[in-house]
């Protein structure tokens, strides 16, 4: 592989902001585009070579064999897009899906590759032939990227763009609904800055009362000094079962060890805890228990204390990922005032549906 931009290559990242921010913001302007929810993929392809880099420059090559096959038709024969691979399912895009990809067999490998195939949304062109795009400012890159992929069909798509803010507040509101994450803005006068949060980004914020039902201790965390890593946080289903939706984190250190003794007199044994099975190996593999191992985790320990589901604390998250949070919530206070069974679904916004293929288009 000889091109003018080669890996690794660390992408461009964003900083988040509150609110659309206005064009006349930064100097030159800025254009809005949808934050998409899937792989960071800066995508290289010389000839038949092709190589997929993620965000931290680890390459994801053999996960997509579909997408290397399509690249090699779509895209121009030398050129580096960044971009991003997501996989969509009756028309939303499905996080859950696309992280089975990451699997060490490549025969299951290749067979989601058949049954749940990925695309790619390119959204940034750093070179084309011999020429490196990198030091030319977005509106350029953006035209040329228009201009390279003009052929492109599915799985492959370019990223739809606006410079009306007024259009991007409407997309914030309605493109939720088809599973994406926010909106991106980026200034029409700067070059490509790998690394650097050059990048502004939109996402949704919203409050949910929860169960704190367990907690794991920080890596940090000492005999003599125990500090609390993360807090595990639970919603009551339908059925009255308490459900591990996600953790909050991102506590100081004081904060920690405080938390370690606030929450010391909750702490049950295992057997009386609706959670108490993560110690059960085929209970793990039939769900989603808080103790269970994925691919994600290896074989990092992921014991917890086990607290009586007594205690209420309000959170910040951005959106749902099925029945759990897609990020790591944030602690906001405890809230006395309510009922650990009031701490259901029904509290949570309901996002209207909207069709993927209408982005896409």
């Amino acid at each position: 592989m000889d091109l003018p931009v080669m890996p690794p290559v660390r992408p461009m990242l964003a900083k988040s902001v509150k609110g659309v921010p206005a064009p006349d913001s930064v100097d030159g302007g800025l254009s809005y585009e949808p934050k998409w929810d899937g792989f960071r993929c800066l995508v290289f392809r010389d000839g038949d070579e092709v190589q997929l880099a993620s965000r931290s420059t680890k390459e994801l090559t053999r996960y997509f064999p579909e997408l290397v096959d399509a690249f090699r038709v779509e895209l121009p024969d030398r050129v580096v897009v960044d971009g991003e691979i997501f996989l969509a399912i009756d028309g939303r895009l499905d996080f859950d899906s696309l992280s089975q990809r990451i699997h060490p067999a490549t025969s299951r490998v290749e067979m989601l590759a058949s049954t749940t195939p990925a695309s790619f949304v390119a959204f940034d062109l750093l070179a084309l032939g011999d020429e490196s795009l990198m030091d030319e400012p977005f509106s350029v890159r953006r035209a040329r990227l228009e201009e390279a992929l003009a052929p492109a069909s599915a799985p492959v798509h370019v990223t739809r763009t606006t410079t009306d803010p007024v259009e991007a507040e409407e997309w914030f509101g309605t493109f939720e609904g088809a599973g994406l994450d926010g909106i991106v803005a980026k200034a029409l006068a700067k070059p490509y800055a790998p690394n650097g949060r050059a990048m502004l980004k939109i996402k949704h914020a919203r409050t949910a009362d929860v169960v704190v039902a367990g907690y794991r201790l920080h890596k940090a965390s000492t005999a003599e000094r125990p500090l609390l890593g993360s807090m595990l946080l639970g919603l009551y289903a339908d059925d009255g079962a308490l459900q591990h939706v996600g953790v909050a984190a991102s506590f100081t250190e004081a904060r920690r060890a405080e938390l370690i003794d606030e929450l010391a007199p909750l702490i049950v044994d295992a057997s009386e805890h609706p959670w108490g099975k993560w110690q059960d190996a085929d209970a793990q593999a039939g769900s989603r228990l808080p103790g269970g191992q994925s691919r994600w985790t290896g074989t990092k320990d992921l014991s917890f204390v086990t607290l009586a589901p007594t205690v209420v604390a309000e959170v910040g998250y951005e959106h749902m990922e099925g029945d759990r949070f897609r990020h790591t919530a944030q602690f906001k206070r405890w809230r006395p005032d309510r009922e650990p069974a009031s701490c259901t679904y029904e509290q949570l916004e309901e996002v209207a549906r909207y069709d993927l293929a209408k982005i896409l288009t």
